[in-house]
């Protein structure tokens, strides 16, 4: 079945010739808010609805290219009287605009709290929720009167012996509110882009950090994908780093063995070295009867008379 729907043309207002008429109080209406001579040619009129005429003056404000004034007209029913609605400053084609405003929150970039500086925290953060410490919650009520429920059979409309407060995963421990589930999403995404496994860091990597002796683990549900890195020789060092990220920093990446011990110093003073103290033909000490020498005849052996 096919269901056709019919939607009503839009009607064009129909232009008031009495409103259209009356430029010249339109242009008087512009000047006395913008100041004599800031007004400019007339650029045209638009029917904004029945007997409602807009007329538009080009501005002459320095710094204002491109803008025009915006001057509204009406009459009454049957009458010729026309008066001024409405005088405003409107930006036309090819106008220069400032910067569309951003708010606050989202013009903050990571690092630029500095000394002194205060960064609040809206009371619906996505980001956080409200952490359990206890103290809305009396003493643990224990109904005597109750009968014990067989296992399996847990009826929540049944008082039960030992009713205890329900608690969140995280204890707040003084904290009005903790991380929630958002939160914990949004960290662990931005701390995947700098000290993830997708690094190059961790790519070239000999191991990954969940085996390092350098990590140490945070506590909480982030405490099963991340740690902080406590090697003062890694880039990572004081960062939180994934389990699976990983640099050359490595506990284990390669140990130096210890060096062997140094044996004491042995002087042989029993053992002659010859040593050549002239050129080749001349006498050398240790062969003196090589040379038709005797020991006697040379008594100095190193060459000396």
């Amino acid at each position: 079945m096919t269901v056709t729907t019919r939607t009503r043309p839009t009607r064009t207002p129909t232009l008031d010739s009495v409103c259209a008429e009356a430029v010249e109080l339109a242009f008087a209406a512009a000047e006395d808010v913008a100041g004599i001579g800031q007004v400019g040619d007339h650029l045209g009129l638009v029917p904004d609805g029945e007997r409602i005429v807009t007329h538009y003056f080009a501005a002459r404000e320095r710094g204002y290219v491109g803008w025009r004034w915006a001057v509204t007209l009406t009459r009454a029913s049957r009458s010729k009287q026309v008066t001024v609605d409405e005088t405003v400053l409107l930006p036309g084609d090819g106008a220069i605009l400032p910067p569309q405003w951003v708010p606050w929150s989202e013009r903050i970039q990571p690092g630029d709290i500095g000394v002194g500086d205060l960064l609040p925290t809206s009371a619906d953060d996505a980001r956080l929720e409200p952490g359990y410490t206890g103290a809305d919650d009396g003493e643990p009520q224990i109904l005597q009167d109750a009968p014990p429920q067989p296992a399996g059979d847990f009826d929540p409309e049944t008082p039960q012996r030992d009713s205890l407060p329900l608690i969140s995963f995280e204890l707040g421990l003084g904290r009005a509110r903790v991380l929630s589930l958002i939160g914990r999403e949004t960290a662990a995404e931005r701390w995947y882009e700098s000290f993830g496994p997708a690094s190059a860091m961790a790519q070239a990597a000999p191991a990954s950090c969940s085996t390092c002796g350098f990590l140490t683990g945070l506590r909480g549900a982030l405490s099963q994908a991340f740690g902080v890195c406590t090697n003062e020789y890694s880039p990572a060092d004081g960062h939180v780093v994934a389990m699976d990220f990983g640099c050359g920093g490595h506990s284990e990446a390669a140990v130096v063995p210890e060096a062997s011990e140094v044996g004491t110093p042995i002087v042989d003073e029993f053992t002659v070295d010859q040593v050549q103290l002239h050129p080749t033909g001349s006498v050398a000490v240790g062969a003196p009867e090589e040379e038709g020498l005797s020991v006697e005849d040379d008594e100095a052996p190193f060459g000396h008379s």
